[in-house]
């Protein structure tokens, strides 16, 4: 199972507004009548159930979403670009490329996630009419999509999680409780990824899920630890699989309960079950009452098995289902929504600001930058109008407070002006 990618993914961008007159016969003065482009495609990740780790993403990372069509004369509206859709198992976080930052989590089935918005069409100059320019030379290009690098992580969900030091038994107990078939031998680290499995209890069934083996310092990354702890975050109740043949098996306990509150508190705290396995040897079952005392000291229930033999794991099975109930029961309920929401508006902070780099200015800014990227390019009559706009939003007096002249650069975005106010 791949459980990590990172995908480049770029919305559509909106189609061109339109310079066009009406042309007909016997209408000597048609007005203008450019259409509007249309918007540009989303690209949205989705949590499906049929996808099996993101495998598909991490090896086709390019995704890009359809681009909006151009204005049409006699007022058509350009067609809209169809929106991106991307598969991910439930379970996937996702962050923007390097940052800590998440920007959605998509925990269930059918939750859905914007990752990048297409751009707004350009309007045609049909717009741009006025009682005194009644034939305007004006029109805007698309907004460009959003260009975007994320970071998608998977984090397992299950009911159950499988835990324990390397050759504990857990893949030949999830193997004995499910139809899962993770790879079974009598070494260490036989299992180097996740196994789900369902559980059947009489009419109700649970997810388990069996964690590769953790190694002492396995929260500092020793072993791939960091890679399996995460799988473990999500689970309601961990099973605690402890060789009972070992020479120390209370030491092993202790090891991966350490491992476990070093990750995460919480983690550490988790409703745990302790399954001693390996019963079926001699030197095991002669420490059974040791354990089974152990176990009563930690406040947890035990269960006592041979995962090889299927021995006793039917009685943990019912038993792990009884402790998920109790789970359940304990969880927080979500607030009620409240009848009335109290709407406040967000104060206003700047809308641009003026950098200064070398001979060359910048205007940072989400509103100037898109209006000289949609207006500014198309005619001279465009130019005009986004410089009057401009002024209006007080960009032009800016400019010249920060020393600009006639003849400089002067930035937004990637487009670079001659200045001429």
């Amino acid at each position: 199972m791949i459980d990590r990618a990172d995908v480049h993914v770029t919305a559509g961008d909106g189609g061109h507004g339109l310079i066009s007159f009406h042309r007909e016969k016997f209408v000597t003065r048609g007005g203008p009548d450019g259409g509007d482009g249309g918007r540009g495609g989303n690209v949205t990740l989705v949590a499906d159930r049929a996808v099996n780790g993101l495998g598909g993403l991490r090896y086709h990372r390019q995704h890009r979403a359809e681009r909006g069509g151009n204005g049409s004369k006699n007022k058509k509206h350009g067609r809209n670009g169809a929106d991106l859709e991307l598969r991910v198992p439930p379970g996937t976080v996702v962050r923007r490329a390097g940052s800590d930052d998440v920007i959605g989590d998509l925990a269930d089935e059918g939750d859905r996630l914007i990752v990048a918005r297409g751009g707004r069409g350009g309007r045609g100059n049909i717009h741009f009419a006025t009682a005194t320019h009644q034939a305007p030379y004006i029109s805007e290009t698309g907004q460009r999509g959003e260009d975007v690098r994320l970071e998608l992580e998977l984090k397992l969900l299950s009911d159950v999680g499988l835990v324990g030091l390397p050759n504990a038994g857990k893949s030949t107990l999830l193997r004995s409780v499910s139809r899962a078939m993770p790879k079974v031998a009598d070494y260490p680290f036989t299992t180097l990824e996740p196994y789900l499995g369902v559980v059947e209890v009489g009419f109700d069934s649970y997810v388990m899920a069996d964690i590769p083996g953790l190694i002492e310092g396995a929260h500092e990354g020793a072993g791939l630890g960091l890679e399996f702890l995460r799988h473990i975050e999500r689970t309601r109740l961990l099973v605690h699989v402890v060789d009972a043949s070992t020479p120390n098996p209370l030491h092993d306990i202790d090891v991966i309960d350490a491992e476990l509150a070093s990750y995460a508190a919480e983690l550490g705290r988790r409703r745990q079950i302790l399954a001693f396995n390996k019963m079926d040897v001699p030197e095991a079952e002669a420490r059974r009452a040791e354990l089974s005392a152990a176990a009563a000291r930690r406040g947890r229930p035990c269960a006592f098995i041979s995962a090889a033999a299927r021995a006793g794991t039917a009685d943990l099975a019912r038993l792990a289902f009884e402790e998920l109930e109790r789970a359940r029961e304990g969880e927080p309920q979500a607030p009620a929504a409240a009848d009335s929401e109290v709407l406040r508006p967000r104060p206003r902070g700047p809308q641009f600001s003026i950098e200064r780099e070398g001979d060359v200015y910048r205007v940072v800014g989400e509103r100037p930058v898109v209006l000289v990227e949609m207006l500014a390019l198309q005619s001279d009559d465009s130019r005009a109008e986004a410089m009057r706009r401009l002024g209006r939003m007080g960009v032009v007096a800016a400019l010249k407070r920060a020393g600009a002249r006639a003849g400089d650069i002067v930035r937004f975005g990637d487009i670079e002006l001659r200045w001429e106010p």
